[in-house]
């Protein structure tokens, strides 16, 4: 059921859904938080592609969209490796206290951004 929640929110919003998807893989299947989060990169990787192909119907790139997206993809990669060996070098519980603070932020600067546009 969260999984089917977090695909179509991957569709429609054009999110990963990681915060969505390690929290329940933490708290609903009791994975360690390390755990989770690499198992939430594979979910994310084929949720946004399915999401990616969704959307590439009936739609052509131009050079400078495709140079976009390798520029985006190699930094992701690059910061993907990055982040998980820092990920490897914090205690679990630190790792936890961080991701719930950038959920926060998130949550507070998403807040920020549309909450005037919800009384106009």
């Amino acid at each position: 059921m969260s999984g089917a929640a977090v695909g179509v929110l991957t569709g429609f919003l054009g999110v990963g859904g990681g915060f969505l998807i390690v929290p329940a893989l933490v708290m609903l299947v009791g994975l360690p938080m390390a755990q989770a989060v690499g198992t939430s990169l594979i979910i994310i990787t084929m949720n946004s592609l399915a999401g990616f192909l969704g959307h590439l119907h009936g739609q052509q790139f131009d050079t400078a969209t495709v140079v976009v997206i390798a520029i985006f993809a190699l930094t992701g990669i690059a910061g993907a490796f990055t982040g998980t060996r820092l990920a490897k070098r914090l205690h679990p519980d630190r790792l936890r206290q961080l991701f719930a603070l950038f959920v926060i932020l998130l949550a507070v600067g998403l807040l920020y951004d549309n909450v005037g546009q919800m009384f106009q």
